[in-house]
């Protein structure tokens, strides 16, 4: 545990806590609460006294049977005899269940920078080692150069699109060569797709798990958390070769021993308002979206890759200083906070990810006119 990062958004948090006035364009979350019918289903929950029991560890009946419906009509995922579905404790809880399940120590998972920290940390804490592969110079996926990453000991590939840091989504081309590999190498495709729901331009979501032949070996992690706002409420569910329920089972039991109970009953809820819900409120964030765009454009002094989902946007700043020194200026100079690249494996370079979910549009506006305003003056300084 001494050789695993730190997560740098406690830290950051701490900062913010410390200059209370700061706008935070850092944690990854949405401004809206979950849908009425989540809370609705609640009372359901409190009138059955066995639901204060534990129940199953994969999941209870009618949420299993939500999800399918759901994995039919908005990814093209059909359960069958060759897979299934298990509810988790949110879609890291998944990643966890499938690094346990599919490796032994020493082995080797395949991930993109930059990438998500919590995957990075979850493989050095199983006792592997993450091979990474970096992006091109637009975030996008090099399948060759991934194909040349692997090794004997590699166990799965892993993708997460729409992506966090970038907000990059992979193209259809790209996401079916990568699980061809996999599937060609005998290896596990691991596709986060916490993000699906956030896509902007015209751009379009691609679940591999919908590939035909892909059921095998492509492993597909959900999340609740953004598209209805259920951070804390903690479910999410993956989709899984039906070879790997038994072991993905033994962990889930010692972990867990079931997925929250209640917070099924509130994600049975949410699923029920669907995709609708989630709509109208991605809407307005695209509009806080197009604002930060059209305000970076007055930098001279980043570049921001092109990104279409997600709600991050990734800064390349031309400086010779330290993210993490820019990140604690920003904060305590000009009350705005962002997330060092150096957390999402971008060490040579000064990187920045700005999210913008989180936030009503004149807080955003607040925000993105300290940071714009915040980098010029440091770095006309640095210069």
């Amino acid at each position: 545990m001494q050789a695993v990062q730190s997560p740098l958004i406690p830290i950051v948090g701490e900062l913010i806590r410390r200059h209370p006035e700061a706008v935070s364009l850092g944690q990854g979350i949405v401004y809206y609460a979950p849908p009425p019918e989540a809370i609705a289903f609640l009372q359901k929950f409190l009138a059955d006294a066995e639901n204060h029991k534990y129940q199953s560890v994969q999941g209870i009946s009618p949420l299993l049977e939500a999800i399918e419906a759901k994995l039919q009509t908005d990814n093209g995922i059909e359960i069958n005899r060759q897979n299934c579905v298990v509810v988790t404790a949110g879609s890291n809880m998944g990643f966890v269940n499938a690094i346990l399940a599919i490796t032994s120590p020493g082995d080797e998972i395949i991930i993109q920078t930059p990438y998500y920290f919590n995957h990075e940390m979850a493989i050095a804490m199983a006792s592997c080692r993450p091979v990474i592969v970096e992006t091109d110079e637009n975030y996008q996926l090099r399948p060759e150069a991934i194909a040349q990453a692997i090794t004997e000991k590699t166990r799965a590939v892993v993708t997460i699109s729409p992506n966090n840091p970038t907000g990059v989504v992979y193209s259809e081309d790209a996401l079916r060569e990568v699980n061809q590999i996999c599937g060609d190498r005998g290896i596990y495709h691991i596709s986060d797709e916490a993000y699906e729901y956030f896509t902007y331009n015209g751009a379009k979501h691609i679940s591999p798990g919908a590939f035909s032949g892909s059921s095998a070996h492509t492993i597909s992690l959900y999340s609740l958390s953004k598209a209805y706002g259920f951070a804390s409420w903690r479910i999410g569910y993956m989709v899984i070769p039906e070879h790997l329920l038994g072991a993905i089972k033994k962990i889930q039991d010692t972990i867990l021993i079931c997925p929250p109970v209640v917070s099924q009953y509130a994600a049975l809820g949410a699923l029920q308002a669907g995709r609708d819900y989630c709509k109208q409120k991605i809407e307005a964030i695209a509009s806080v979206r197009q604002l930060f765009l059209d305000s970076l454009k007055r930098l001279d002094v980043c570049t921001v890759a092109p990104a279409d989902g997600a709600f991050y946007l990734f800064l390349k700043v031309h400086t010779q200083l330290d993210a993490f020194e820019l990140v604690k200026q920003l904060i305590c100079e000009h009350q705005v906070a962002v997330m060092p690249g150096t957390t999402f494996g971008m060490e040579n370079g000064c990187y920045l990810r700005v999210a913008y979910g989180a936030l009503q549009k004149d807080t955003a506006a607040e925000g993105i006119e300290r940071l714009v305003g915040g980098l010029q003056m440091i770095l006309n300084g640095d210069n």
